[in-house]
């Protein structure tokens, strides 16, 4: 495979809020050793994309074997969800203040969950 090719697949980006430094670590559990951080939510986000860039392409040109995503083919990685006007303008506005997009930032919060969820 192409390293377009592997940035096309769906790897599974892991954000969570750095308590001790501040901004956001981010990780892709099945590329081993692939994380950054970035101040702001569209920054750690942004720095994931070239995190994984240059992890992948360290990979190919080392001659690592790279795994594929999780078995996700079963999952659309999309859901239907009606929320309360209310909540949907709160969080129309985070995510704009975040200067990113709301499924973006709601992708980060439902991220966020599982993690602290996951840790139990």
């Amino acid at each position: 495979m192409t390293l377009n090719e592997y940035m096309e697949l769906p790897y599974r980006m892991e954000i969570v809020p750095d308590v001790e430094e501040g901004g956001y670590a981010v990780t892709f559990p099945e590329l081993p050793g692939c994380i950054t951080c970035g101040e702001t939510l569209e920054q750690a986000v942004r720095n994931a994309t070239d995190a994984k860039k240059a992890w992948l392409e360290a990979a190919l040109d080392e001659g690592i074997a790279i795994a594929m995503p999780d078995e996700l083919n079963e999952y659309s990685g999309q859901f239907k969800l009606r929320i309360p006007k209310s909540l949907h303008r709160q969080l129309s506005e985070h995510s704009k203040r975040e200067g990113i997009s709301m499924n973006q930032y709601c992708l980060y919060l439902l991220s966020r969950n599982d993690a602290l969820h996951s840790q139990s």
